[in-house]
């Protein structure tokens, strides 16, 4: 179980989809969200920030990210988070790509980003939720 999870996508009820079935699953004790890559970005900064260099307690450890937003799209997320101004800090965090997409080029290239661990399509369900235990 994670203690906190970050669901990154545009479209409201994916978010509240999401947020429904990690609750049900016993998945995760909070679960937040964002509604686009900056949004995510801003949650990570704004800890940064408040912690002023110290030690990070608690943050999503897991994300759920959606590729196709706008304002900024979860490949500019992963560019900006995969910078070593987020790894260093956040070194314990894992994506997950929650996406629509079939295009198996989106697959292979999220399969270059470290931190990405699965890619699986929508919606997410409390069976995804249970075969991805394996992998946390």
């Amino acid at each position: 179980m994670h203690d906190l999870i970050l669901c990154v996508d545009d479209d409201p009820i994916t978010l509240m989809l999401c947020k429904m079935v990690i609750s049900k699953a016993s998945f995760s004790k909070e679960i937040i969200t964002a509604q686009n890559g900056e949004e995510a970005l801003n949650y990570f900064d704004n800890l940064k920030l408040n912690n002023l260099g110290e030690k990070i307690n608690k943050y999503a450890t897991l994300v759920f990210l959606d590729l196709n937003m706008p304002v900024m799209d979860g490949w500019d997320f992963l560019d900006h988070f995969y910078n070593e101004e987020y790894t260093s800090f956040f070194k314990d965090t894992k994506v997950i790509v929650l996406s629509s997409t079939i295009d198996p080029e989106d697959i292979n290239k999220s399969k270059t980003y470290p931190m990405v661990i699965d890619f699986i399509s929508k919606p997410i369900t409390k069976e995804v939720l249970e075969n991805l235990k394996s992998l946390i």
